[in-house]
């Protein structure tokens, strides 16, 4: 009899919990959102107890429609945002609200902590070739790394350090309300940047970065590896959500290594491209490597063994978010319609009417910085070359664009990394449902790209994947042939011109406008 999995994705906006085969299918799903709450300074909190609400509600609502028998149901496995950290006690409470992956408060702490002379881009050399001999790569200084958080409640929330008796990334505090055990993954603890990685197959909590960081070690949890047993639901959550007792619940990855395992590019050097809120284009590799300049680096993939580059960009389909949220259907005096039941679905339409390059109109998806392939916090969103004939259908184009450029800025520091041209991207998350996304990504990228079906559903797939290899149902080797496809989109020459002229323009207004951002925009 086939078994199913309750697969549960974690993300900025909102959780889904999915049903999925063990052979990655697709068989039902719920939402519900869950609110950031942004304060001065650089904060992005989120409410723990919001999250697991979201899970139990999201989870009950699914096995309660039946449409798989809860006890075919085998196993739990979630996947949840890299670099979202919780601060919890003893019995398992937070303290606090959770610091996301957007907060960079820390950045003061780790500015302290890594800077020092002789210095490159802020980093004591010295310092930081310690740190990428041990880890791969090091803190970023834009604070937004699981260290930097826990440097900021050391220091400005010192009551609430004392009373910490873990600090765990967000996958791990949600596993621990299902299961009561305290532990992390080797994938998820690694932007604490405290784990030595140099042998892929054993990594370990470094003493001698602990007593750098001033860390407190039995603050940090145990770790295995993604694929492993963590326990069973709790009785009490079984009931609540309708599972069996003896449901097992597998360790589960961030959202970046989910991800790769869910896109089917698990093979080495296999690239996927994944548009969410954020976004990123990596791929599976066999080596350690760093590139510090452009905050690339090889981090503990969820499969057992590998490394996986590693790069991000901070706002990509939260571009969007923001022109449907802002702009197009701000609740004022001057618009009291209803935002339509599916907004993108227009915004789709509107940007088939422009002309490839938006009649040279660009856009810059910097609003919250950006993290590759600079790493810069000071950055902000633009729309540059607007005139009085500029549409509405240019202005929504230009939008989707200016994130294919913005990519293409990393894939090119990628590809060097790599040391190949990634000729084929499965592209994932939510930008990947849009046919006019995927497209203007191929022509920017100048690059195939392959719509894996079920796009959004892809960090789901790859917990489901994870728990399904844990279970010996399948093995990492059997993904690729379990994928598919809905489009293929090849670039189109007729628009190779246009968008490599664009592009070169994009890249010349952050390095002619820097400074004045950091004036704009240094605290």
């Amino acid at each position: 009899m086939a078994q199913f999995i309750l697969a549960i994705d974690h993300g900025t906006s909102g959780l889904k919990a999915a049903i999925m085969s063990t052979r990655g299918e697709l068989i039902d799903f719920e939402y519900a959102k869950t609110p950031i709450h942004f304060l001065a300074g650089g904060g992005a909190e989120q409410d723990p107890d919001v999250w697991w609400q979201a899970l139990v509600k999201t989870s009950k609502a699914l096995i309660a429609r039946g449409i798989v028998p809860a006890q075919e149901i085998a196993a739990v496995c979630v996947s949840s945002t890299f670099s979202s950290t919780v601060a919890v006690d003893k019995q398992g409470q937070h303290l606090m609200n959770a610091l996301t992956w957007m907060d960079s408060r820390g950045a003061p702490y780790i500015d302290k902590l890594m800077s020092g002379f002789p210095s490159v881009m802020g980093y004591n050399v010295f310092k930081m070739l310690d740190w990428i001999k041990r880890t791969g790569g090091g803190p970023a200084l834009s604070g937004k790394d699981d260290i930097a958080h826990v440097l900021l409640v050391k220091h400005a929330f010192p009551e609430i350090y004392a009373a910490t008796y873990k600090f765990l990334p967000s996958k791990d505090y949600l596993n621990l309300r299902l299961t009561g055990e305290f532990a992390s993954s080797y994938d998820a603890m690694h932007l604490f940047w405290l784990t030595n990685v140099r042998n892929i197959h054993a990594p370990y909590y470094d003493d001698h970065l602990i007593r750098t960081s001033g860390i407190d070690a039995a603050k940090l949890p145990g770790m295995r590896r993604s694929i492993d047993l963590l326990g069973k639901l709790k009785a009490g959550v079984a009931d609540e959500i309708g599972l069996r007792r003896d449901t097992k619940v597998f360790l589960g990855a961030a959202d970046h290594q989910a991800a790769l395992v869910g896109s089917g590019a698990v093979r080495d050097f296999e690239g996927h491209l994944y548009i969410g809120t954020s976004s990123w284009v990596q791929c599976p590799i066999p080596f350690r490597k760093t590139d510090a300049l452009h905050s690339i680096a090889s981090f503990p993939a969820a499969i057992p063994g590998k490394f996986q580059s590693v790069n991000e960009q901070d706002v990509a389909g939260g571009s969007l978010g923001y022109l449907v949220d802002n702009i197009l259907y701000f609740k004022h005096r001057l618009l009291k319609d209803d935002i339509p039941e599916n907004p993108y679905k227009d915004l789709d339409e509107l940007a088939a009417n422009a002309p490839a390059g938006s009649n040279n109109l660009i856009f810059t998806p910097w609003f919250n910085g950006e993290r590759t392939p600079v790493d810069d916090t000071c950055l902000r969103a633009g729309i540059y070359n607007i005139s009085n004939t500029t549409t509405q259908d240019e202005l929504v184009r230009a939008l989707l664009e200016g994130v294919a450029y913005n990519t293409r800025w990393s894939l090119q520091y990628v590809e060097k990394f790599v040391g190949r041209r990634l000729n084929q991207l499965n592209i994932i998350g939510g930008g990947g449902k849009s046919d006019i996304w995927c497209q203007i990504f191929a022509d920017v990228l100048d690059r195939e790209i392959r719509q894996v079906k079920d796009p959004m559903q892809s960090n789901a797939r790859g917990a489901a994947f994870l728990a399904a290899v844990g279970l010996g149902e399948i093995t990492f080797d059997d993904i690729p042939g379990l994928m598919q496809f809905t489009g293929n989109f090849k670039p189109n020459p007729a628009h190779r011109k246009v968008y490599d002229k664009l592009f070169k323009e994009f890249v010349g207004i952050y390095r002619n406008n820097r400074a004045m951002y950091r004036r704009l925009n240094h605290r």
